[in-house]
Parts: structure tokens; C-alpha cells; sequence
């Protein structure tokens, strides 16, 4: 008989989710997690009176009202919207690139001044052969080099004219002064007042859970003792890397504790490539909180060495071959159900994570 109806591996979002929905069916559930504390990159620590975020900065957002009435179940959001300031050789220029942007660029002050403006920096190129060459000729060189080659160059360790122009979709420009960073759909949008890791802790409230524990040390075990395997670690990892490893690039981060207040907003990106950390947070602002001490983060991002944690999938042709082949060797395992970032080699934002783990649950369950 098996002990239970689901081990879950990975405490992070996707994992904590379906453990909850789970839970009220009164699932025998046993949670994994390989780090010395619950809900993975969302994790937030409490240190001073403020909630730091210790992965990087995580802003709820959706255009679903199903979805955020769920997470609403267990915080309550305050209404913070999310903008953000760069940095270029010390000047400072609103994000992402707005009205406002134009104006402190060309002194531009309507939107048919900025699109005639836009029309005449755009470099003319018949066959775009990279990244470079492309964003060029969407927008010209001055916002090239000032949003985009030397932030660019960090976040992924090589020169733009090295990289395809797919990594950059898109290049947003907004002909108004709106500055929020979301899409105008995305209209719920906060930061769960009392940090993130509280939760994870209500979404396993009466779960079994084991911190710092390897799945792949039991795994034979786990599998004779449980009916169904939610798995949400390195989609890699899971086969033994027997078609090759799955590329990623990593952050760093350096925390330190100030008094007063640091730079006024939460997230300030520096793009200047002289500058080696790709941003700066203050996280007292992602809850407006008036106090005398702040803790800043500076965020580094670095290359993937299989030992720290793999934060962005590197979606080039040779990774989306090696994925897709892992992707269907997962299609004959049917004790298994597979999801989450690493799982499934691909980026989410938060709101993504929670509908596809409820989307795998009302699916299963």
C-alpha cells in the first residue's frame, strides 16, 4: 500500500499550490525541499522589521481576477505598482521607456513629436544579423546604448552583436507618461503585506514537509511509496543529464543595511557595462514602509556553474533542442507530472506558476 498519494519535490510555488489544493481533498501528501526553508524563490526573511527578498525582487501581477482572488485566500495585497529608474553614467531616466524617457532624451513633449523623432534615429538595415544590429534599427543608437547594450551584456555575458536578436522580442515604447512596469491589463498588482514566505507556510499548513532533503538520495524509495511524483527540480537534473546539461545564467546578490533612505523607489537598473551589478533594490519600498533603517540589495548576474542556483534559461537552438528532447522522455513516465520554472526550462512570472499549477490540479486531482 502506498504511503502516500503525493510527494511533492520542490517547496517553491508551483510545488506549495498544488500541496494546497491537494490538502482539501485530503491527499496524503509528503512535500520535499532541498533548501533549509519553504517556497523557493519567493522567499522572503523578515530581518530588521523589513521583508527582504532573498532571490531577487518578486512583484505579484496579473490580468486574472480567478487567479488573484485565489492568492488572496492566504495575504492581503497592498497597492503597490511597480516602476522602475535607470541608471546611466548617473543620470537617471524613467523606465520602462515612456513619453518621459523621450522627453529627457530629446526634449520631445507630445506623441507626435516622440514618433517622428522615433522615425528619424532608426538606423535603416536590410538584414539585421544580431541583437545589435537589430535593436538599432527599431530604435536608433542613443537608446541602444543607454537601455540596452551595456545592461544586455551583463545579464547574459556577451557582447550584443554575439547574441540573436530573438532574445529581445520586443523592444516597449509608450507614447504617454504612464510608467508602470506591467502590462495595462495586469490590474491586480501589490506585494503581499507581510512578505511572501508567510504564504507558503498557509499553502502548507498540515502538509508533511522535509527541509534539506534530495529527492534523488530516496528516489527509488519515494517511488515504491507513493502513488503520484510532482516534480518541479532541473528538468536536467531528473534524467542524469544523459542528453547534455540545460544552460541557465545565475544571480548573485550583496545585501547591506543603511540608515535613511537609499535611492527613493525599490529598483533602480544600471546599464552602464562599467558598472558590474545589473541593479540595486531597497525592499523596504515594496511595502512602503517608513523607516528610519533600509536594506539594499545589489544584483549580480553571473554565469550558471551547476552549483548555484539557475535562475534564466538560455532559449538558443541548442537548448531548446536539448530541452524538447528531455520534454519527451517525461511523456512515458506516467508516476510523474512535471512543472515550475526548472522542470519545464522556462521563465514565469509568478501569476503564470499559480494557473498552471491549479491547471494541473483541477486536471488530476
Amino acid at each position: 500500500m502506498n504511503k502516500y498519494d503525493y510527494v511533492i519535490v520542490g517547496s517553491g510555488l508551483f510545488g506549495s499550490v498544488f500541496a494546497e489544493r491537494a490538502k482539501h481533498l485530503n491527499k496524503k501528501i509528503l512535500v520535499l525541499e532541498k533548501r533549509n526553508h519553504i517556497a523557493g524563490n519567493i522567499y522572503t526573511e523578515n530581518i530588521d522589521g523589513i521583508n527582504v527578498h532573498k532571490y531577487g525582487g518578486h512583484i505579484w501581477h496579473t490580468a486574472s481576477k480567478k487567479i488573484h482572488d485565489y492568492m488572496c485566500q492566504f495575504c492581503t495585497f497592498n497597492n503597490y505598482n511597480h516602476t522602475v529608474k535607470v541608471n546611466f553614467n548617473n543620470k537617471i531616466y524613467s523606465f520602462p521607456i515612456n513619453l518621459l524617457t523621450l522627453h529627457q532624451l530629446w526634449g520631445v513633449n507630445s506623441p507626435q513629436e516622440a514618433i517622428q523623432k522615433l522615425e528619424e534615429v532608426k538606423i535603416k538595415l536590410d538584414n539585421p544579423r544580431n541583437l545589435e544590429d537589430w535593436a538599432i534599427s527599431q530604435v536608433g543608437e542613443d537608446i541602444y546604448n543607454i537601455f540596452i547594450k551595456g545592461y544586455t551584456y551583463k545579464q547574459w555575458g556577451r557582447n550584443p552583436s554575439q547574441l540573436p536578436s530573438s532574445i529581445i522580442k520586443r523592444i516597449p515604447i509608450r507614447l504617454t507618461f504612464e510608467d508602470n512596469y506591467f502590462p495595462d491589463d495586469h490590474i491586480y498588482q501589490g506585494i503581499p503585506i507581510g512578505g511572501y514566505t508567510q504564504i507558503v507556510e498557509k499553502m502548507l499548513d498540515g502538509v508533511e514537509v522535509k527541509l534539506e532533503e534530495d529527492f534523488f538520495d530516496n528516489k527509488n524509495l519515494l517511488e515504491r511509496i507513493s502513488e503520484k511524483i510532482i516534480y518541479t527540480g532541473p528538468l536536467d537534473r531528473f534524467f542524469d543529464y544523459s542528453h547534455g546539461r540545460l544552460d541557465y545564467r545565475s544571480l548573485r546578490f550583496e545585501d547591506q543595511n543603511l540608515d535613511g533612505d537609499f535611492q527613493g523607489c525599490v529598483a533602480v537598473n544600471y546599464t552602464s557595462a562599467d558598472v558590474p551589478f545589473t541593479r540595486i533594490l531597497e525592499h523596504k519600498h515594496f511595502e512602503m514602509q517608513k523607516i528610519s533603517k533600509t536594506i539594499i540589495t545589489r544584483e549580480y548576474s553571473c554565469e550558471y556553474d551547476g552549483k548555484n542556483e539557475p535562475y534564466y534559461p538560455i532559449n538558443d537552438e541548442k537548448n531548446k533542442i536539448v530541452a524538447n528532447i528531455y520534454k519527451d522522455m517525461t511523456s512515458s513516465l506516467h508516476q510523474y507530472h512535471f512543472g515550475g520554472r526548472l522542470a519545464t526550462y522556462n521563465y514565469y512570472d509568478m501569476h503564470q506558476v499559480v494557473a498552471s499549477a491549479l491547471s494541473l490540479a483541477d486536471r488530476i486531482l
